[in-house]
């Protein structure tokens, strides 16, 4: 680099030409120089000022830059807002923010992380579904998101971004019968309440009231491999009583004792002998029965 002394007359110019440093390899002291207009810069040398358009992420205002400027060599001779960069530039910039922060910069609703759920338990089981694991959801991300980032030039903007269509645009018709079919949000209780299956733990699971299951004596699988669901029992106040991955198992061992200690605190429910000839219900006893 080199500089002027704070007091020369110079100092103040935005451009100078100097002919004279003092030599020094890191610092120079310029001695002798003269001031130069922008104007005649670009008259003498208008075939080696360059114009690059510029948009990238930028990790220090942790928004997308970009800018128009024109060079001369190094020097900055104008800088101005791209204001009509093209989307797809804004996008591919927004994407190499997102691989900056992290997938922790996206707000995943509760839809967008159930179909993730899913997805995972049935890719990891062998599945021919795309890779939602967030390595592949990172590798990704031109494909899923970049399509739906809109007007998303910040960091700020992505906690209010749907993510779900991004992701869900990834699935084929067939793989979503196939999600369907061995991974489904749902299954159906004896009485015909829809119970929303759990895909986030260890196990896939259902909450239901044990009064509502009556009569099934058959265990509730999923996935390829018939995985049972571990059901979580629930007593007429919605409270857990019993958790079992073996139904049938359950209603000829433990539900002899669940039932005793039970029918003392819910008399208006019923508690039969042999649950797996019961009618399911959803309701109490009428009073006085």
């Amino acid at each position: 680099g080199a500089y002027l002394d704070p007091g020369a007359s110079l100092a103040g110019q935005r451009i100078i030409v100097a002919t004279d440093l003092d030599g020094d390899p890191v610092e120079a002291r310029i001695r002798i120089a003269a001031a130069f207009s922008e104007a005649e810069l670009r008259r003498l040398f208008a075939d080696r000022i360059t114009a690059g358009d510029i948009c990238q992420w930028s990790r220090r205002d942790r928004a997308v830059l970009a800018r128009r400027r024109e060079m001369f060599g190094a020097l900055v001779l104008s800088d101005q807002h791209w204001r009509d960069c093209p989307p797809e530039r804004i996008a591919a910039a927004m994407i190499d923010g997102i691989r900056d922060l992290g997938l922790g910069a996206l707000a995943f609703s509760k839809a967008a992380t159930y179909l993730i759920a899913r997805v995972e338990f049935l890719r990891l089981r062998g599945a021919e579904l795309p890779d939602f694991s967030e390595a592949g959801l990172l590798e990704a991300l031109p494909d899923w998101l970049a399509p739906y980032l809109g007007n998303c030039r910040r960091a700020s903007d992505l906690k209010s971004l749907d993510l779900f269509p991004g992701l869900a645009s990834r699935l084929t018709w067939e793989q979503n019968k196939l999600l369907d079919r061995l991974a489904p949000a749902s299954i159906t209780a004896p009485t015909g309440t829809r119970l929303a299956v759990d895909y986030g733990g260890a196990q896939p699971s259902v909450s239901v009231r044990l009064q509502e299951m009556f009569g099934l004596d058959e265990h509730p699988t999923v996935g390829p491999n018939r995985l049972p669901l571990l059901i979580e029992l629930l007593s007429p106040a919605q409270r857990p009583v019993q958790t079992t991955a073996d139904l049938p198992g359950f209603w000829r061992s433990s539900y002899a004792d669940v039932r005793k200690d039970m029918r003392g605190r819910y008399p208006r429910h019923p508690w039969p002998e042999d649950p797996t000839i019961a009618a399911p219900t959803r309701r109490a006893k009428p009073r006085g029965t």
